[in-house]
């Protein structure tokens, strides 16, 4: 994977967007730790992410124990990086495992707008409507109605929506971080998927951000998620791949 080269600051400012873009009950800073506390479905909302990638384990313990305080189940969110090697031996050591390889990646509101030129509708807030294709079969709607209420409480979000007629059959969701704007919740229906209904929503999240002077976007996929390639087309390069170490 050819991943793109981002600063330390860079790094710190990325990750402190993507935790804010699904809005834990509680977030501490243990170190160079950034730990989000929240008992849900939302992986990045629950899991100790570095803010940087040169770092040791020196603050695992303390991590660990506020997790374990609360009486959440400790997890880390850590990216495949040389420099955090000594850092996934200790939790190797501590009995965590990696799991959910997910590909991080980054590109621009430009090339997202340019995407499609179908039409898409926004809202800034999400309708029974929209809800109800995020919910649709082949989820879990449990676990997805907790994830709408996460990103409900992310400041300034918007939602995008696509469709046949009159009808929404694909859904997204767009967060606004310190500088980063964030792609979430990107979900089509099963039975309207190969339409073009995905691109007409990045593209309207893409001019979403255009309109607030917003360049710089981030997504995470996971790495089986077919996604990966309408995102390509997006514009989007990969950063990074982590894991969640639980």
């Amino acid at each position: 994977m050819n991943a793109v080269a981002l600063s330390r600051d860079e790094i710190a400012t990325l990750e402190r967007d993507t935790v804010a873009a699904v809005a834990p009950s509680e977030v501490l800073e243990i170190d160079d730790w950034l730990v989000p506390l929240e008992n849900g479905p939302i992986g990045r909302a629950k899991s100790a992410v570095p803010l940087r990638h040169d770092l040791g384990p020196d603050a695992i313990g303390e991590v660990v124990t506020a997790y374990l305080d609360r009486g959440l189940p400790p997890a880390f969110r850590m990216a495949d990086a040389p420099g955090l090697a000594a850092v996934r031996a200790e939790l190797a050591r501590r009995a965590l495992a990696p799991q959910q390889p997910t590909i991080f990646k980054t590109g621009s509101s430009g090339a997202m707008a340019r995407l499609s030129d179908g039409p898409a509708m926004l809202f800034s807030e999400p309708g029974e409507a929209w809800a109800a294709v995020f919910l649709g079969d082949g989820f879990d709607a449990d676990a997805d109605a907790q994830r709408i209420a996460a990103l409900t409480r992310s400041p300034d979000a918007v939602y995008a929506a696509a469709g046949e007629g009159a009808e929404i059959q694909a859904v997204g969701v767009m967060s606004f971080g310190q500088r980063w704007a964030g792609v979430h919740g990107m979900r089509t229906a099963p039975a309207h998927r190969g339409k073009g209904l995905a691109a007409r929503v990045l593209a309207t999240l893409g001019a979403a951000a255009q309109a607030r002077g917003v360049q710089d976007v981030f997504l995470q996929v996971e790495e089986a998620n077919p996604a990966r390639r309408l995102y390509r087309r997006a514009g989007f390069s990969p950063i990074w791949r982590y894991h969640y170490w639980r």
